[in-house]
């Protein structure tokens, strides 16, 4: 059964957006999750170095990476996929970037430089580095946090294989972001997600059953491994043009499970379905294979198609409206390329008619909402203030340099008071379904910002950079 996500109808409310300005501040965003010791070229400057030890318990070093949301975990399968997601974007928009693009990279760099730490022992894949328990009992800055720094591993006794695949994934389209500028590294990137690759296809299982309660419910894998799987060679066929993943992707395709057929509309960071059918619909023997379920994902979301199966309401969670909308008009690009419409039952789909869609939905997100607001914080005149995040929640070190202890950061949890730190291009998860938002840290589901709701909007922002009247 197919996923029903909220996807917004949007009010004509404000004016014209500037999507340059939120672009350039949807990649800050991600200076503000970096872990580790940051650069001297770091730009939100009230985040100073963290996690400085991570992985030294076991003689591996797993220093740097993003942490995922509000909290002080590092969860390598969500970390992964707004690593693929932000490589897509370059790889398909980096000339409409302009200049941030190279902001861009480096956003991605900070995670491959970790992923190639956490896959650096053989047969091992490190998932996830913290104790998400007693990390999430504590209200503390990165820069002070003393809970466990538990490294969690997957292995060939205790697979986790859409951990694995995904960054695989991860690794082989940021290859392909690198292979002009750093050929060398990219060819490190890429030698790398081929052997992540083998591991996570030969010993396969998911991660739910080997890690346990350490993953889930923070980021259980509801949809199998088998798409990420794919979703792998996927990217490594992009990166190599060989026909062993190529082969790999018709054969799992073509003899997959009917639960991967039937989520054929479904993308983030635990579905990849829609993701692989839009990237490969561009032509070549074996597109049949995709274009149905490419143009079957269009007539889901469209509301004026006959088949259209997404629920709409007023409000949502971003996630899927940045994932959705970015899908929409890679796809709207390809159709143009390939001189197609979309045909849903008796309405006909224009390439034009996908990207006005997901216009409306980066308009609803940068304000143009009935309560004229925008979800990215920094950018408008009224945006969040009080979202779930620690770091953005408690005193910089600089205005606070004693340490923070777990329970020390309530009375700021607690507060009335907007944060004091903006953690500038920071996407929120939005309103409820009746166009509310709340604006309260307590309320986690609409106030804190996570990787994987910014990572998609970085592309859908840089094509709108460059195409104002679309």
């Amino acid at each position: 059964m197919v996923l029903v996500v909220g996807v917004m109808m949007v009010m004509n409310v404000g004016s014209a957006h500037d999507y340059a300005e939120a672009l350039s501040k949807s990649i800050l965003f991600f200076e503000g999750q970096r872990s580790g010791k940051l650069p001297p070229t770091q730009r939100m400057t009230w985040r100073k170095d963290s996690a400085l030890h991570d992985g030294s318990d076991i003689g591996v070093d797993l220093v740097g990476g993003y942490y995922d949301a509000g909290d002080n975990v590092k969860f390598n399968f969500p970390m992964a996929f707004s690593t693929t997601m932000l490589a897509w974007s370059v790889l398909e928009y980096s000339k409409a970037m302009g200049p941030e693009a190279d902001h861009a990279r480096e956003a991605i760099r900070w995670a491959t430089d970790y992923f190639l730490k956490a896959t650096s022992r053989p047969g091992v894949v490190f998932a996830q580095v913290g104790e998400p328990y007693k990390d999430h009992n504590c209200w503390e800055r990165p820069e002070d946090m003393d809970t466990p720094r538990t490294a969690y591993s997957v292995s060939r006794q205790l697979p986790g294989s859409e951990v694995s695949a995904e960054i695989a994934a991860a690794l082989a389209s940021s290859s392909l972001v690198f292979r002009q500028v750093d050929p060398a590294y990219a060819k490190t990137l890429l030698d790398r997600a081929k052997s992540v690759f083998e591991f996570a296809n030969t010993y396969r299982g998911s991660y739910n059953t080997s890690l346990g309660r350490i993953v889930c419910p923070f980021y259980c894998n509801f949809g199998g491994y088998e798409d990420e799987l794919i979703w792998g060679a996927a990217w490594l066929f992009q990166a190599t043009k060989t026909s062993y993943y190529w082969d790999y992707v018709v054969q799992n395709v073509r003899g997959s499970s009917s639960s991967y057929a039937a989520n054929f509309a479904e993308f983030g960071w635990d579905s990849k379905n829609a993701g692989i059918n839009v990237l490969f619909s561009k032509g070549g023997p074996y597109s049949s294979l995709f274009l149905p379920n490419a143009d079957r994902f269009v007539c889901t979301i469209l509301p004026e198609s006959p088949t259209k199966s997404v629920k709409y309401s007023p409000g949502s969670n971003l996630q899927h409206a940045t994932a959705l909308s970015y899908l929409l008009i890679v796809y709207a690009k390809y159709l143009n390329h390939e001189n197609r419409t979309v045909q849903c039952d008796n309405v006909v789909a224009r390439p034009q008619r996908l990207i006005q869609f997901a216009k409306s939905q980066v308009d609803y997100i940068l304000g143009s909402n009935p309560l004229g607001m925008s979800y990215m914080v920094g950018y408008g005149n009224k945006f969040p203030q009080k979202i779930h995040h620690r770091g953005s929640t408690l005193p910089s070190i600089k205005k606070h340099p004693k340490k923070l202890g777990c329970q020390d950061g309530k009375p700021y949890f607690d507060s009335k008071s907007p944060n004091p730190n903006v953690l500038t291009g920071a996407i929120v998860g939005g309103p409820d379904i009746k166009d509310q938002y709340s604006d309260s840290r307590l309320d986690f589901t609409q106030s804190e910002p996570t990787t994987y709701i910014n990572a998609p909007f970085v592309g859908v922002l840089a094509y709108f950079k460059s195409h104002h009247k679309a």
